[in-house]
C-alpha cells in the first residue's frame, strides 16, 4: 500500500510550508499485531543556515477501531528556528550525534535564577521568566524549554498562543484559573480551576490564558515542547503592532467604533 500525503514542513525562518511526501507500507504490516501503532519518520532537511527543519510524522493504528478510522499524529518539535549560539561551537552533525566539541563548556547547559520572583508590578500583574535556547544554548535541537510565571493577586497572563509548542503547566503556589479556546467554528472555551500541585496542558496553537484567583501571590512552572516555542500575546499583536493595523480593519473585526480602536491602541 502506498500513502501519498502532504506533510507540513517548516523552513529556517519559521515559515510553514507544504511538502509532498510518500511512504510505502510493507504488505505484511497489518499482520504483525492488530493493536500496534505504526509511526513514520518525520520529514527533515537542512535550511540555508544549516539548521534542521522538521515536518510531520504520521501514525496509523490497525487496531479494530483503527481499521475504521486512520488516525494521524502530528509533531512539530523541535522548533523550526534552531538558534545557533551553541552550534557555532558544534556542527549540526556533531550536535545531533552527541559528539561534543571541546569548545563547549558547562555554562552552555546551565541557567540560574528561576527561583527568583519576577516583577509583577505592571498592567497585567504577572511576569514570565523564560528559559529557551536564547537563554540556555544547550537546549538547541532538544525540543524542550521552560518558564516561571509569577502572578500578583488577581493578576493574569493575558490571552496568547505558542505557535510552535504544547505547554504543560504545574501550579507551585496559589490558585489559578486556566483556559484555552478551540478553533473555528466552535470556539469553545475549555477552562479549569487549579490549585497547588495541579497540572494542565495547553495544546499547541490555541489561544490560552491564566489568572490568579486568590488574594496572595501565585507561581507556576511551564514546560514547552520546543526550545523556541514563541509567544504571541493577542492584544499586543493586534493593538500594538508596528506599524499599526488600520483602525478600520480592527473596528470591523471587533464591531466597535474607530474611536474605541484608537483608545485601545494608545495603551500599547
Amino acid at each position: 500500500m502506498v500513502l501519498d500525503a502532504t506533510a507540513m514542513g517548516i523552513d529556517g525562518d519559521g515559515i510553514r510550508r507544504w511538502l509532498p511526501v510518500k511512504r510505502r507500507l510493507s504488505g505484511d504490516l497489518r499482520q504483525r499485531s492488530p493493536a500496534m501503532v505504526y509511526r513514520f519518520s518525520r520529514y527533515q532537511s537542512k535550511s540555508k543556515d544549516n539548521t534542521l527543519n522538521h515536518g510531520t510524522s504520521f501514525v496509523f493504528n490497525w487496531s479494530p477501531l483503527g481499521k475504521l478510522l486512520t488516525c494521524y499524529g502530528f509533531r512539530s518539535e523541535p522548533s523550526p528556528r534552531l538558534l545557533r549560539r551553541c552550534t557555532k561551537k558544534w556542527s549540526i552533525r556533531e550536535w545531533r550525534g552527541m559528539q561534543r566539541s571541546k569548545s563547549c563548556v558547562a555554562d552552555d547547559f546551565f541557567f540560574s535564577g528561576l527561583h527568583l520572583m519576577g516583577d509583577t508590578s505592571n498592567a497585567v500583574g504577572s511576569n514570565v521568566t523564560v528559559v529557551t535556547v536564547a537563554q540556555l544554548p544547550g537546549l538547541n535541537t532538544f525540543g524542550i524549554s521552560t518558564a516561571r510565571i509569577d502572578f500578583a493577586p488577581w493578576g493574569i497572563n493575558p490571552p496568547h498562543t505558542h505557535p510552535r509548542a504544547t505547554e504543560i503547566l504545574t501550579v507551585l503556589e496559589g490558585r489559578i484559573e486556566v483556559g484555552f479556546v478551540t478553533s473555528n467554528p466552535e470556539n469553545r472555551l475549555i477552562t479549569k480551576g487549579l490549585q497547588k500541585g495541579d497540572v494542565f496542558i495547553f495544546p499547541e496553537g490555541p489561544v490560552h490564558f491564566q489568572r490568579n484567583v486568590g488574594n496572595s501571590n501565585a507561581v507556576v512552572i511551564a514546560a514547552l515542547s520546543s526550545q523556541n516555542p514563541g509567544a504571541i500575546t493577542i492584544a499586543n499583536a493586534l493593538f500594538g503592532s508596528n506599524p499599526d493595523i488600520d483602525e478600520d480593519i480592527l473596528a470591523k473585526a471587533f464591531q466597535v467604533d474607530k474611536n474605541v480602536v484608537r483608545q485601545i491602541q494608545s495603551k500599547f
